[in-house]
């Protein structure tokens, strides 16, 4: 796969226009936005694609302006003393879901059981992940802070709601840590999101 042709992009663009590009197509492509019967592989193409510049960045391996724009961490980096690599020990199919900045931001032997666009109130494009301790997620349209998490123990209740009738089809977990902050994850299928709200309450 040429990451750049699936963006629509030249060969010595930067992260930046890279990451406009990116934006562009995923508000055309994503599942939520389009009937198209095709979209999750569409969409699943050009997550990959940005992963992979935003990996080259990273390792160096792209042109100085795109390493000079910010680029995300390495999602396979070397480590040191034959640890295995970022996120070695999930699936294939996990480690693509997730990308190269929620891999750098798993602690070692995480294991991750599903990851899932959602919606935030502070960011519509966020990617979320439900490890075995913690949901962790990145907020995809976010210049700075894109990491965040809440870890089982800090978490005092959790709910999950159909959104009816407005979004028919689709469903909100609201997590609440100990301080009383809340957190909402929205456009989650139901189905989804009642596992992960099943698997929260079961961990709390």
């Amino acid at each position: 796969m040429d990451p750049h042709a699936v963006l629509g992009l030249p060969h010595d663009a930067s992260l930046e226009e890279a990451t406009v590009a990116y934006r562009a197509l995923a508000k055309s492509h994503h599942p939520d936005v389009t009937q198209d019967p095709r979209a999750a592989e569409v969409m699943a193409r050009i997550n990959a694609a940005f992963d992979e510049l935003r990996a080259r960045a990273a390792a160096g391996t792209l042109s100085d302006d795109m390493a000079a724009a910010g680029p995300a961490p390495s999602s396979a980096p070397a480590t040191a003393g034959g640890r295995r690599e970022r996120g070695g020990w999930l699936p294939d199919a996990i480690r693509r879901a997730l990308g190269a900045e929620l891999l750098a931001a798993l602690e070692q032997e995480e294991r991750v059981t599903l990851v899932v666009p959602t919606a935030t109130w502070a960011s519509p494009e966020t990617r979320l992940a439900l490890t075995d301790r913690r949901l962790l997620w990145l907020a995809d349209d976010q210049p700075t802070h894109r990491i965040r998490s809440l870890r089982f123990r800090d978490v005092a209740e959790v709910d999950f709601k159909l959104n009816w009738p407005r979004r028919r089809g689709t469903a909100s977990v609201r997590v609440r840590n100990h301080a009383g902050r809340r957190f909402d994850f929205g456009d989650i299928k139901p189905d989804i999101a009642l596992t992960i709200a099943q698997t929260v309450s079961g961990r709390i």
